[in-house]
């Protein structure tokens, strides 16, 4: 079973305008964990431009750390 991990970046004038800080070195730090980046999701906007976006990590529960029914 996969678990999941989210990290919120904040865009600085926009995602697709200006430049997200830090996010090269979160994806590298949750590599060097065990985490996989899965992909982002935009949080917030602000007058049509992403302001804030979670990045997505992934990775194996170790075996016996899985949750029952989930």
């Amino acid at each position: 079973m996969l678990e999941y991990a989210f990290e919120t970046v904040a865009a600085d004038r926009g995602f697709f305008v200006g430049k997200t800080k830090g996010h090269q070195e979160i994806i590298a730090r949750r590599a060097a964990e065990g985490w996989r980046y899965a992909g982002w999701i935009p949080t917030q906007q602000v007058n049509g431009s992403i302001a804030l976006m979670d990045l997505v990590f992934e990775r194996e529960q170790p075996e016996g750390c899985q949750e029952d029914g989930v």
